[in-house]
């Protein structure tokens, strides 16, 4: 399941849901992503979050697809909110499912790792200096970038 909405997501709602469809597995894993209410050192009151559709949800299926060739899963759920978002409010849910915990912890850890590289979003805050947009930090491309090493393991 892939949803790239601005509805707002529940998490805890997201998780039981996904439970049903994980059915049967040994391994369940969740992350949640929320809106942060400091960014560097001013206070954020708002993001906003724009995707292209539909180049956005057929990347994250690209992704999804990925995964479910590199690790043996059962059951993917990945949810993405755009449009204005306060602090404390949930931006992004992906959870997966396998026999065995480390293909589930392996697997939304690439997932999370491309929503926030290579995913087509475009952040932007407002904050008490005024608004600006957001791109993913040195970190963020180091870790998506140890995928590409492993890709041919």
């Amino acid at each position: 399941m892939i949803v790239v909405a601005e509805t707002p997501i529940d998490a805890g709602a997201s998780l039981s849901a996904f439970q049903v469809d994980a059915h049967g597995a040994g391994g369940i894993v969740s992350f949640s992503g929320v809106v942060r209410d400091v960014a560097k050192t001013n206070d954020v009151s708002t993001l906003f979050l724009q995707a292209y559709s539909p180049m956005t949800e057929n990347g994250i299926q690209a992704a999804v697809d990925e995964a479910n060739t590199r690790w043996p899963l059962t059951a993917i759920h990945v949810k993405h909110r755009t449009g204005e978002m306060a602090p404390g409010d949930t931006i992004v849910f992906v959870a997966t499912a396998s026999a065995h915990r480390r293909a589930a912890f392996e697997a939304a850890d690439f997932l999370m790792d491309y929503l926030k590289t290579k995913a087509v979003f475009w952040k932007k805050e407002t904050t008490t200096e005024g608004n600006r947009w957001i791109e993913p930090r040195a970190e963020d491309y180091l870790d998506s970038a140890r995928w590409d090493e492993t890709k041919e393991t």
